[in-house]
């Protein structure tokens, strides 16, 4: 999986180079993650997602090829494997592809009744 790293570990942009499927979205989501390595959950900050992978904000402990979930909102719990880890950031290649616009949909919020908005105005 190509990391979007160059040899200096700074960010380069993603072009949909060769061993990539599609594009990924650069956004900044909160996410549930739980791997092997962890006694519990953490919420870790996800920056790149993709149909086949995400990267997130992550500094604990990890190994590559480690089972992963991740909870990510619109899309609920994704299981895959960490593909790398660099400062503070890690990578993970899910085993499924996913839809990555449904993380940017909002979250439904089921509208009010009109019978109570009447009444609260009168």
């Amino acid at each position: 999986m190509d990391q979007g790293f160059s040899s200096q570990g700074s960010a380069t942009a993603d072009t949909g180079g060769a061993g990539r499927d599609g594009g990924r979205d650069s956004l900044l989501l909160v996410a549930t993650l739980k791997v092997a390595a962890m006694a519990l959950p953490v919420t870790v900050r996800i920056r790149n997602l993709s149909s086949g992978g995400l990267m997130a904000e992550y500094a604990g402990r990890a190994d590559i090829g480690d089972v992963a979930e991740i909870d990510v909102r619109g899309i609920g719990p994704v299981r895959g494997r960490v593909a790398w880890i660099a400062e503070g950031r890690m990578g993970i290649a899910f085993d499924h592809e996913i839809d990555p616009k449904r993380a940017r949909k909002p979250v439904a919020v089921p509208p009010p009744k009109v019978a109570a908005i009447k009444r609260a105005m009168f």
